[in-house]
Formats: C-alpha cells, structure tokens, sequence
C-alpha cells in the first residue's frame, strides 16, 4: 500500500485534494494536528493510503491466501471507520475530538473503539480482564501457556509459579511438553529447581494426562508448551486437543505487546484451536503502542489476564486491570513500564 500525507486548512479540503490526485479509492489512514514545523503547509495533515499493483509472485498456499485476504479486510474495515469518523468530528467543528481520535488510533487502537471514546463511552467498559488463575468450579488450578516462539512462555510461567504458588505457599508443580527445544524444557526445569518447584518433561498427551492425574495433590499446576511457528500448527494438534477436552485446564494465550497489530491478529486466529480462554501479553517494556491489546480483547470476547513488562522473576509481572490498560492506551506519562506495582 502507498502513503502519502496531504497538508491543508481542514480534514475535508485534504480528502478532496488526495481524491482527486489519487482516486476515490484513497483512504484515510490517520488525521491529526500538523507539528509545529509543518504548521506552515497547513493546519492539518491527513494520511491516505492506496492500494498499489505488486510484482507478480508464485501463487501462495491457499492457507496463506486465506490469511492475506482476512487481512486485507482487516484493513479495508480500519481504513473505512476512520474515514467515517475524521467526517464526523470534522463535520462536528470539534478538533479536540479529531486530534483525541487521531491519537488513539496512531496507538494502535481499533477505530471504532477510539470514535466511541471519543465520544464519552468508556473504554473500560469494551473489554474485560481476569486475572484469577484457574477455571471457575474446578477442583484444582490447571493453567496451561500457549503461544508463538519467542512470546516469553517460559519466563512468565516462572514468574506466575513464583508468585501465585510459592510466595502463596502452595504446592505447585510444571508439566513441559516442548519436546521440540529440548534446550528451553531444561531451561525451564532449571529454573524450577532453583525455586524448589517440581518439573517434569512429557513427550506425548497421553504422557500429559497420566502426569496431571498423579499431582492431583496439587493445588496449582502449571504446563508449558512448545512455541509453534506457522508452518508448524499442526504438530500441536494433539496438544491442542487434549487441551480443549479438559475444561478444568484454563488455558492463556500468551502473545508479545510489541507485535504489529496485523500479527498479533494473525497469531490469534492461528491459536483458536487450543480454545484459549483468556489472553496474556508480554514485552510491554518493548513497545508504547498498547490499543491493539485492547482492541483484540474487545474484539475477541477474550479477556486479559496478565501483563509482563520486564525480565525480572517475579517482580515484572501484574494482573491486567482495566485502569491500568486504558491508562497505557491513552498514554499517561506518570506510569512508565518497569515502575508499575
């Protein structure tokens, strides 16, 4: 897609000025105030986007044909509601409202969330947090992380077994079934040991489920998985459902803050069938763009239980609030990652 920005007196003027230079088909992708450098050229600049024609390549996949047009729509629907919006609070002579707007959506956040903020609904109240570990009813707390390699499972299996069993005083133990980084599964029982925190390594889901029988003593448990890249959803297919045949085990999606939000909605599709049941974010540290958070969260009906925002164990980890979320999507400066409770 090209970009190309266009300075002018009113959000109107610059629509009508790229319509005609660039088509009908140019789209809004964001509005705002111009800086006081570019002031000169207008008081106002807007970003339009337009489609071009690419090289052409090798037919793809037709998963990953799936994937792009789910994407491109993705897109299509994004660009759409902003434009909707910049005509609204134009039409309204609000500008307060259109640079409010514009900056929640230049961090990431759905449109249509960021015009319903904008126009007093509150943000909290589109999404939802719950940070209790385990399934409610269940007679014990299974809690099983999935998600994509690098998401920083591990660590934050750690930090959440440090916390919530051994600072409880619980007996807690961890199942791994990554039997694809053999490395990683040491790593982690490692680590475990040093905690006094039990560990063990299975191979298969039979092995899983023999092993969660024998520590029904347990009062938490905790199963690590395998970061499974695309090409490699299949080989998690077991896993995936033994996971959704056990409604006792509370599954969390674990996924990078820092992912563009067009990833992080791919990963999510991509892990729909382990049937998460709420979605855990790390790396807050290694972004300052948080809407795309919130808007999967709204956006998927799941909600956020978890955030981690550094490597230390188990200091940098919080339970999701909604106060907290909404104060990173509007950007409040007075809470840093690193600095949060």
């Amino acid at each position: 897609m090209k970009l190309k920005s266009y300075f002018s007196g009113t959000v109107e003027a610059a629509v009508q000025l790229a319509h005609k230079e660039l088509g009908e088909d140019a789209l809004v992708v964001n509005a705002r105030r111009s800086t006081p450098e570019t002031r000169h050229l207008g008081a106002y600049e807007v970003v339009f986007g337009v489609a071009r024609p690419e090289a052409v390549t090798p037919a793809p996949r037709p998963d990953r044909v799936a994937e792009e047009v789910a994407e491109l729509r993705r897109q299509i629907e994004r660009m759409s509601q902003s434009l909707g919006a910049v005509r609204l609070f134009t039409s309204s002579g609000s500008s307060n409202d259109l640079e409010l707007y514009s900056r929640l959506v230049a961090n990431d956040l759905d449109p249509q969330l960021a015009q319903l903020a904008v126009e007093g609904k509150a943000l909290a109240e589109t999404f939802e947090v719950d940070a209790i570990l385990g399934r409610s009813g269940a007679p014990r707390r299974v809690v099983a992380l999935v998600g994509p390699p690098g998401a920083g499972k591990t660590t934050t299996l750690i930090k959440l077994a440090a916390r919530y069993g051994l600072a409880a005083r619980k007996p807690v133990h961890i199942l791994s079934t990554d039997v694809y980084r053999i490395a990683a599964a040491d790593q982690l029982c490692s680590l475990a040991s040093i905690l006094g925190i039990g560990c063990e390594v299975l191979d298969t889901a039979a092995a899983l489920a023999q092993a969660l029988e024998g520590h029904r003593s347990k009062d938490l448990i905790f199963i690590d998985t395998p970061g499974l890249a695309s090409s490699e959803m299949e080989d998690g297919a077991d896993l995936a459902r033994f996971l959704a045949s056990h409604p006792e085990i509370d599954t969390h999606l674990v996924l990078p803050a820092s992912m563009k939000p067009s990833d992080l909605a791919r990963t999510i599709d991509r892990y729909k069938f382990f049937q998460p049941a709420k979605l855990l974010f790390t790396r807050l540290d290694e972004t300052d763009r948080y809407g795309a958070l919130v808007s999967e969260s709204a956006r998927r009906s799941l909600p956020i239980s978890f955030l981690s925002t550094g490597q230390q164990i188990p200091d940098d980890l919080e339970p999701a609030t909604q106060a907290r979320l909404v104060e990173l999507v509007f950007g409040a400066p007075e809470r840093r990652m690193g600095t949060a409770a």
